[in-house]
């Protein structure tokens, strides 16, 4: 299954992200996990990239593209993928398909999660990311075991740094302006599956698997 998740800052794609990868054994790829750990490490991408995810801006596409191309070509791709984060605009989604015709595949489809801005800010906010593993909660919607605590390691949960009302509003703006052509393109294409966000967690990965799977 090879896949392209789509969906505003809060509309809950890393949580259903990891049931769909968990459903087909296939990897997750987040370039917005590879460009944190950029950050973390203070790589030179890295130390780009922050430039602009602290404005609440996206980062380039020149810079996206060659971390999505590489890992694309990695052995665990071999039977699908999930591309959370990439493309962002019509043309990463055009490099996307350029890389996927040379390599002989084509996507299964594209996972649009819907919702309104007030639902949005209010997950964006109530965010908590853990600083080992990368799990998601939220401290109503999705809560740990443990106010702080990571139920998977123990280790403790942050709130990032651009997960405040003023930045979000502004990647809402951002995301809505730069991705609203994409999902154009990929539903003149017939993959675009669009899903209601502002349901329960489960009700939404039901919804998600239904759609892949009818």
């Amino acid at each position: 299954m090879r896949l392209v998740l789509l969906g505003p800052p809060g509309a809950g794609k890393g949580t259903q992200a990891s049931a769909i990868v968990e459903r087909y054994k296939i990897p997750h790829i987040s370039t917005g996990d590879i460009l944190r750990l950029n950050i973390k490490n203070g790589t030179k991408l890295g130390i780009e990239s922050k430039s602009y995810i602290d404005k609440g801006l996206l980062v380039p596409d020149e810079l996206v593209v060659l971390i999505v191309r590489d890992r694309l070509k990695e052995d665990d791709c071999k039977n699908g993928f999930l591309l959370d984060g990439f493309p962002r605009n019509v043309k990463q989604a055009e490099a996307l398909d350029s890389e996927l015709k040379a390599m002989g595949i084509k996507l299964n489809g594209v996972v649009n999660i819907q919702a309104d801005r007030d639902v949005l800010i209010e997950r964006a906010m109530g965010r908590r990311i853990c600083k080992e593993c990368g799990a998601t909660y939220h401290i109503k919607y999705n809560p740990p075991k443990v106010e702080g605590i990571c139920d998977l390691d123990g280790s403790r949960l942050y709130q990032r740094d651009d997960d405040n009302e003023e930045t979000v509003r502004t990647r809402i703006d951002v995301y809505h302006e730069q991705t609203q052509p994409l999902i154009d393109y990929y539903q003149k294409k017939g993959l675009l599956l669009d899903i209601d966000g502002t349901k329960s967690i489960d009700e939404i990965t039901n919804s998600i698997l239904d759609e892949l799977e009818s």
